[in-house]
């Protein structure tokens, strides 16, 4: 009996289990039903959300671009090479005579003209030379006015008094004195020669340079190594130079219709130092560079050039005439080829271009654009052919000018003088950029010091002006 009643109190308890359970998983079903229906109510307006985010971060909106307006211009075609400045004329000036020098009379990088007094040598021994050659000289006179006179004589008595052999032989020293006379005219003029050697003079018009003998010192005629000083011609100067030798047909193309113009820039390529005209072409190409050499000269007003000065060469062989020009920018390559997005109302319309010729800044195209048409810039990344665009104001365009970027760089200088410790205090772990600073600034704006408050207005007023012109450019106002 009391087995009886034990399995009757488990099966009990069993079925009281399996209701538990039952009830358990029909709790389970209820909440799981329930999740679907909140989650199927509240899944388009997520949805809706994570669009909005996506199609915000995919940009679309417009785009916003930068534009410039093609242009007709004429744009010239250089030719440019690497060069050397060489003086016109060198000339290193040495003593032609033996002898001590008694005055330099000249200054290190002087400009001296051509027969000016340069060094003065002692001219003692020279001068004595002269005079033996003028004394012998009229020696020789008096003996050739005696035998004149004798023959003279001999001629005067006829041949049945003085004999014949003696008339000739008074005719032949008169003739041997004759000679001698030319002779000591010619003793002379070597004698002035040689004294003449003793002052030199400048041979060229130029420019002194370091002297290389001093005042006292002996020098020979006969040492070729030995000189005074250099005098170089630098105005006007040349510059040889180098181009390819495949441009070779192109210069003698040009140089055929005129003289060619030609630009000495700086290092940097860009400043001009002078402008001259080409001089000479060589005969022949060099064949360990495959390069022909060039000259030109330069008028060197103004000393711009030096002798053995490295500068770059720009060759002006053509001009072309009333084309259409772009910035450079504005011509993509792409695997058809160039291309150009052209602004039309508030849309871009790809078209394929034909670049004629192409420069750092400026592109002719041959074919493709219109100057009525105004192109993209910038903003490519996002750009493709119907996209809309929105552009920047005209005037925004346009590089800031020196006296609005100073201007800049000056409120940005004292906003962050003016809020330094304010900064330390309010925002020490705020990172630098995009504006951070100038934001936990604004939102301290209660505790802020006096002059950075006035200093925060004053880059707010800024900063709502850059939005619409740019004036900012990517930078922090801090």
């Amino acid at each position: 009996m009391q087995q009886y009643l034990e399995r009757g109190r488990l099966a009990s308890k069993g079925w009281q289990v399996g209701k538990l359970l039952k009830r358990g998983l029909g709790i389970a079903f209820l909440v799981a039903v329930a999740a679907v229906v909140i989650y199927a109510s509240t899944l388009p307006s997520v949805q809706k959300q994570l669009g909005g985010r996506r199609a915000k971060m995919a940009g679309d909106g417009p785009v916003p671009v930068a534009a410039a307006q093609a242009r007709i211009a004429d744009v010239p075609l250089y030719l440019e090479g690497v060069g050397t400045a060489k003086a016109r004329n060198t000339v290193t000036v040495r003593a032609q005579i033996d002898g001590r020098i008694l005055s330099i009379n000249f200054k290190e990088g002087q400009d001296v003209k051509r027969g000016d007094v340069l060094v003065k040598i002692d001219p003692a021994t020279y001068q004595a030379q002269l005079e033996q050659a003028v004394a012998k000289k009229a020696l020789d006179q008096s003996q050739l006015a005696n035998a004149q006179r004798d023959m003279d004589r001999y001629t005067s008595l006829g041949g049945n008094i003085v004999a014949q052999k003696t008339i000739d032989t008074q005719r032949a020293l008169v003739d041997q004195l004759t000679a001698q006379i030319k002779l000591d005219d010619a003793a002379i003029a070597n004698a002035k020669a040689f004294l003449d050697y003793t002052t030199i003079v400048a041979p060229i018009d130029g420019r002194i340079g370091l002297r290389l003998v001093d005042e006292g010192n002996l020098v020979r005629g006969s040492d070729a190594s030995q000189g005074i000083v250099i005098i170089t011609q630098v105005r006007p100067i040349s510059v040889l130079f180098t181009l390819p030798q495949q441009r070779l047909a192109q210069v003698n193309k040009a140089l055929a219709g005129g003289p060619l113009a030609v630009e000495a820039l700086d290092a940097d390529g860009k400043s001009t130092l002078d402008r001259g005209t080409l001089e000479v072409v060589d005969n022949q190409v060099d064949q360990a560079t495959g390069t022909v050499k060039m000259k030109a000269e330069f008028a060197n007003a103004n000393l711009q050039l030096w002798p053995g000065q490295f500068v770059n060469v720009r060759l002006l062989i053509d001009t072309l005439k009333q084309v259409v020009v772009v910035p450079t920018p504005a011509v993509q390559r792409g695997p058809n080829g160039t291309f150009a997005y052209v602004l039309a109302e508030d849309r871009v319309s790809l078209r394929p271009v034909t670049v004629a010729h192409q420069t750092e800044t400026l592109a002719v195209i041959a074919k493709g654009i219109d100057s009525s048409d105004q192109v993209i810039t910038t903003g490519f990344g996002r750009l493709k052919d119907g996209v809309r665009v929105t552009t920047a104001e005209p005037e925004r365009q346009q590089p800031a000018t020196p006296a609005k970027s100073e201007a800049s760089g000056e409120a940005r200088t004292g906003l962050r003088t003016a809020c330094a410790e304010d900064l330390q205090k309010h925002c020490p772990n705020i990172e630098r950029g995009r504006g951070a600073a100038r934001e936990c600034l604004q939102a301290n704006a209660a505790q802020l010091s006096e002059p950075c408050k006035a200093a925060v207005a004053a880059a707010a007023e800024r900063g709502d002006r850059g939005r619409r012109g740019g004036d900012l450019q990517g930078g922090s106002t801090e």
